[in-house]
C-alpha cells in the first residue's frame, strides 16, 4: 500500500512537470548603448612656465636626457629652445676649459621665477644628472662665468 501511494505521487510530480509547458513569451529586442571608452591622446609634454620650476623638471628631464652629448652646450640650448623653453632664460657653461681641454661635464639651467632647473651632463661626471634649486644672490642659475648664448 505505501508504494502504491509512493508510486502516485512520483507520477503525479512528473506529470506535473511536463505537462502544459508555456511557450516563451517573445520580448521585443531594444537595442542597449554600451558606452565605448575612447582613448584620449594624453597632451604632449610641453612647458608650463606658470607652474614654475618643479613642475617642468621632468619634460626638462626628458629634453635634456636626450641631447647627443658631442653636441655640446649648444646642443642643450638648441634642444631646450626647440622644446619651447624660453631662450632669455636660459644658461650654459663652456665646452673647454681655460687651456682649451674638454669640460669634464656641461652645465645649463632655465630660469623660472620660483626657482632655477639646473643640468648637468658629462662622461667624467656620471652622466646626466638635474636639480631644481633657488637662483644664487645675483638672480642667475649658474655660478660662475657662463657662455654668452648669441645664436
Amino acid at each position: 500500500m505505501v508504494a502504491v501511494v509512493i508510486a502516485g505521487l512520483v507520477v503525479a510530480a512528473l506529470a506535473g512537470c511536463t505537462a502544459g509547458t508555456a511557450e516563451p513569451t517573445p520580448v521585443a529586442a531594444t537595442p542597449t548603448r554600451v558606452p565605448v571608452a575612447t582613448a584620449t591622446a594624453a597632451p604632449a609634454p610641453a612647458v608650463r612656465p606658470e607652474l614654475g620650476a618643479q613642475a617642468n623638471l621632468a619634460y626638462f628631464n626628458q629634453v635634456a636626457a636626450a641631447v647627443d652629448l658631442a653636441t655640446g652646450g649648444r646642443g642643450f640650448v638648441d634642444a631646450l629652445v626647440a622644446a619651447g623653453f624660453d631662450k632669455t632664460m636660459i644658461e650654459v657653461g663652456f665646452d673647454k676649459t681655460s687651456v682649451n681641454l674638454d669640460a669634464d661635464s656641461v652645465q645649463f639651467s632655465v630660469r623660472f621665477p620660483d626657482g632655477c632647473l639646473i643640468g648637468q651632463n658629462g662622461s667624467k661626471s656620471g652622466g646626466y644628472h638635474s636639480m631644481v634649486t633657488s637662483a644664487i644672490s645675483t638672480g642667475r642659475c649658474l655660478v660662475g662665468a657662463t657662455r654668452q648664448i648669441d645664436w
